[in-house]
């Protein structure tokens, strides 16, 4: 363990095998595993917490077949479905996010692909929040075209959200209709216009241990600003509905959070979708490896309340940080 944690301090990389051994820790040693990364977290984030809200700003009708998504094409979820939300939506919770100094606003647009009339109405959207607001902006918006991601750039949004969801080798059993290196590629086309990335992913999907790895791996490659660890939460109506999570113990998604801040100890860790279900009753433990978390519910998902999260924040000894 301590050449472990001595590389994570030295930016020396970790082997696959030393990853796999912190996911195998045995559960009683947890305890040391999260002060030593506490060491890590408080070196590059301090003390600090943040928090984002997301907007689920266009619902349903997806074209792609993600297992996990309510709002794929082959989802039977009982789901809002709607195109761009109107712009007062967007305004409301961008005030939100102001009046209650959290971090970042956070905009979901489902899809895959928007023709060039789509983006610019949604540019014309982010350049009105930017005036009023003034927040930071972060879009999860699919694939875009070189002059797509310009444009969202030019109007104010700073940094995009693609996740790689799980590892490469287990990615056709998520998904089908797209591959994994379109997505990597996607990403490093934003990195070269200067977007910030926000790149994490999805555990309890099926996946091994190994996959896990992979796929941190693959992010720790890409060097994201944003690192957001996502825990199932089965769906009625979508491909994963019954997905076994029970293997999902509060300690599993320590370690998961742990080795995610090893890899990328400069990173935000966020540990989003899943919390307030697979870490309940240890919720404050997360804080010794994330830095960073969500408030009031996901894409087609509930959530805490902005309230109770900034008094979990709060009650863990930890701020929550206004960027």
């Amino acid at each position: 363990m301590s050449s472990i944690i001595y590389k994570s301090f030295e930016t020396e990389a970790l082997s696959r095998e030393e990853a796999i051994e912190i996911l195998n820790l045995p559960d009683e040693n947890l305890p040391a595993l999260l002060d030593t990364v506490y060491a890590i977290r408080r070196k590059y984030k301090g003390n600090t917490v943040g928090i984002q809200i997301l907007t689920n700003a266009r619902s349903g009708n997806c074209s792609q077949n993600c297992a996990y998504c309510a709002q794929s094409r082959d989802s039977e979820a009982d789901i809002d479905k709607y195109r761009l939300v109107p712009y007062e939506k967007l305004l409301h919770d961008g005030r939100i996010a102001r009046d209650k100094n959290l971090s970042r606003h956070c905009i979901g647009l489902s899809g895959i692909r928007f023709s060039d009339r789509e983006i610019d109405e949604f540019a014309d959207c982010v350049k009105n929040l930017r005036k009023e607001v003034d927040t930071h902006i972060c879009c999860s918006i699919g694939f875009l075209t070189l002059q797509q991601a310009q444009k969202l750039k030019d109007a104010g949004v700073n940094r995009i959200n693609h996740n790689l969801n799980t590892g490469r080798n287990f990615y056709k059993n998520i998904c089908t209709t797209h591959t994994y290196d379109e997505r990597i590629s996607n990403i490093k086309m934003l990195q070269n216009i200067g977007f910030e990335i926000c790149c994490g992913g999805i555990i309890g999907l099926g996946e091994s241990m190994g996959d896990i790895v992979d796929m941190l791996f693959e992010i720790r490659d890409i060097n994201p600003e944003s690192v957001p660890i996502n825990f199932l939460i089965p769906l009625k109506g979508t491909a994963l509905a019954n997905a076994n999570t029970s293997h999902l113990s509060p300690e599993y998604c320590l370690k998961i959070l742990c080795l995610a801040r090893l890899l990328t100890p400069k990173s935000d860790i966020r540990c989003a979708a899943g919390r307030e279900v697979y870490l309940k009753g240890k919720e404050k433990l997360m804080f010794y490896a994330v830095d960073s978390i969500f408030a009031s519910g996901y894409l087609t998902a509930g959530g805490q309340s902005i309230e109770d999260t900034i008094k979990l924040v709060a009650d863990a000894g930890f701020q929550y940080r206004i960027e």
